[in-house]
């Protein structure tokens, strides 16, 4: 081989070996983050199967972007798909591609994310979502490297890294029966575990500058938080991660550009968490004044309840502007996935979607 395409190999390896949070798009200084930037750099330019584990909004397909980009992959594709927002009829094709004519409404041939992302990596989000046979027919791609598209008889070969990612605790799927353990043991060849924002300290600071800058590119001034917002900032746990502070830094540059933020302007159920945490403190000083533990319960409770509105109201309605409030909410932290904001609702499938039929709610995906 000539030597100056060798020098220009071996350079280009140094690069992508070169990985930092700022290339990867991770945002924040914190120790947590640093450890997990510190996995990245040493599995990213190898090839090995890579599990994604954290809560939604954590920025799971930012990490897998950046493993691709640093990996000797890097010109080749980067696919992504989103297993808990494809019907489970359809993923086999979704994933391996159909021959014409394969089932009804299979009028062209069509290429699977396999052969889309060949050369390159493929990413599978939300994995654990798969039903039962799909698990089988992934696993046997990772042993075989190989797959055959629905309808068809040769075999095609998977010249792909596998990237995979869940918001669940796979060992406890396995344990009731949802996940397959040699599945598991395939793709969790290496773990990367993303920190939930709440564990990020400061970092939350930095990440809203980081989006305040985004928001400026497209003419929005950036504000300011004043010194109570700036606690809850800290104080808030954060459920949907990074996801919900990017959607609330979108909300308040409109509502607030060039202006100071105060509490007032933040959302009612990021407020009514520092209620109910000042409400506990001050039952927790009445239990050591001596006050009866009975007594502290039944103020917590009143003290949580909804207050009755002066005068008259529609009840039916006032409800149902709550009931519709929770939804949104449950959409957000489940990244607009129906069949997880339905299990984080505590509803059927297809109950929560005839109530998002009835408050003409879209939910993106899923």
């Amino acid at each position: 081989m000539d030597s100056v395409v060798e020098n220009t190999i071996a350079q280009d390896f140094r690069d992508r070996r070169s990985l930092s949070r700022e290339s990867c798009g991770l945002v924040g200084h914190s120790e947590i983050l640093r450890n997990v930037t510190r996995l990245l750099g040493k599995v990213a330019a190898t090839d090995t199967t890579v599990l994604i584990l954290g809560e939604s909004g954590t920025g799971k397909e930012v990490v897998a972007q950046c493993l691709h980009q640093h990996s000797t992959r890097a010109r080749g594709p980067f696919v992504a798909l989103n297993c808990g927002a494809i019907p489970p009829e359809l993923m086999e094709s979704e994933l391996f591609g159909h021959e014409k004519g394969s089932f009804t409404g299979a009028l062209l041939t069509r290429k699977g994310r396999f052969e889309l992302a060949e050369g390159g990596t493929l990413f599978l989000d939300e994995v654990a979502e798969m039903t039962a046979s799909m698990q089988v027919k992934l696993l046997r791609v990772l042993q075989e490297h190989q797959y055959e598209r629905v309808g068809g008889s040769k075999p095609r070969e998977a010249n792909v890294r596998i990237i995979a990612a869940t918001h669940r605790n796979l060992e406890e799927r396995i344990r009731e029966g949802l996940f397959r353990e040699d599945l598991y043991y395939r793709l969790n060849v290496f773990p990367v575990e993303l920190p939930p924002l709440r564990q990020r300290g400061d970092d939350v600071f930095l990440l809203l500058e980081h989006f305040l800058v985004e928001r400026a590119k497209d003419g929005f001034a950036p504000f300011t938080l004043s010194a109570a917002a700036r606690q809850l900032f800290l104080e808030h746990p954060w459920p949907g991660n990074v996801r919900e502070l990017q959607n609330l830094v979108e909300r308040l540059s409109i509502l607030r550009a060039g202006e100071e933020v105060q509490l007032d302007d933040l959302p009612l159920h990021m407020r009514r968490g520092r209620e109910v945490l000042e409400t506990e403190s001050d039952a927790l000083r009445a239990v050591w004044s001596g006050v009866p533990e009975e007594d502290v319960s039944l103020s917590m409770a009143v003290s949580a309840a909804p207050t009755l509105p002066d005068g008259p109201f529609d009840l039916k309605e006032y409800l149902e502007e709550i009931e519709r409030h929770l939804i949104l909410q449950a959409l957000e932290i489940c990244d607009h996935v129906v069949a997880r904001a339905a299990e984080r609702l505590g509803l059927r499938r297809t109950t929560l979607v005839e109530k998002l039929r009835k408050y003409a709610i879209q939910p993106g995906r899923g």
